[in-house]
């Protein structure tokens, strides 16, 4: 989870500065690009499972719904502060928690709805809504949050049968030619600066879904995100330190609260 966490991180930075010359649909074009790339020297090895076609409705399905949330998320990253992005973002754990409970007959345990509650109370203090985020964009990236956390939960039901890595495979398989036919109603040129920033957005994207799908095949899905609630204020510390986008008290107040119920929820897991 915290390579995870990282890695996220990376994606929206590279994003952020491929967007500057490029449409957000070639954004996503060429993130899913490098992934494949990335990819490319384990497909033999992967290609015993992947032959199988296990789940594969399930993955289409899974992928529609993560690209057309990242669509909204990029436009988020683009137009708002990190920060308030990753904490619009993180009211995902509470649609998890619901499809979780709802498609993985999950249990909604005291620990877990404590933890998705103190951290969603973090959350709106770091955002203050009414006070900070007033842009159009905050709407989308809400939007975003819902598609995640339904993808999130589908990646669950998925590493019942399929490894982490393939999964992964198949997100790049069926979203690079989603990317590439949105990308070409709204195609710009491209410049050979722009390259590193496709390597970090491509390689952290790559990353950090492979290690979060680790996390869920690990752990129940409500667990694993309120601990990603952290990306919060790390996501704050690097838009302060990339982009000098200011970091206030009420963000780290609002990572205190997170931090906190993090912390009880987990020693009541493991209690329990």
């Amino acid at each position: 989870m915290a390579l995870s966490m990282a890695s996220f991180i990376g994606m929206s930075v590279g994003s952020r500065e491929m967007a500057q010359n490029m449409s957000i649909r070639q954004v996503l074009f060429f993130r899913a690009l490098v992934g494949l790339f990335v990819i490319a020297p384990f497909l033999p090895r992967l290609w015993p499972e992947l032959r199988q076609m296990r789940s594969v409705g399930l993955h289409l399905t899974r992928n529609i719904v993560h690209f057309t949330a990242q669509y909204f998320w990029t436009i988020g990253v683009v137009m708002l502060p990190l920060a308030s992005v990753f904490a619009l973002e993180f009211t995902a754990p509470i649609w998890v928690a619901f499809f979780a409970w709802a498609l993985l007959g999950e249990k909604l345990t005291k620990a877990r709805l404590l933890a998705n509650i103190g951290g969603f109370i973090g959350v709106l203090v770091i955002v203050r809504p009414g006070f900070e985020v007033v842009d159009p964009a905050a709407g989308l990236v809400l939007l975003a949050a819902v598609g995640y956390g339904l993808s999130l939960v589908l990646v669950k039901r998925l590493t019942r049968q399929n490894a982490p890595a393939v999964i992964v495979v198949w997100m790049i398989l069926i979203q690079l030619p989603l990317g590439l036919a949105a990308a070409l109603t709204d195609w710009r040129p491209v410049h050979a600066a722009d390259t590193p920033w496709m390597l970090l957005a491509g390689a952290g994207a790559l990353s950090a879904h492979f290690c979060m799908a680790q996390a869920l095949r690990r752990l129940d899905a409500s667990i694993v995100m309120p601990v990603d609630f952290m990306r919060v204020p790390l996501a704050a510390i690097a838009g302060y330190l990339i982009y000098g986008e200011t970091v206030s008290f009420w963000v780290f107040l609002g990572a205190a609260i997170i931090l906190t119920s993090n912390f009880q929820a987990m020693r009541a897991e493991r209690r329990r």
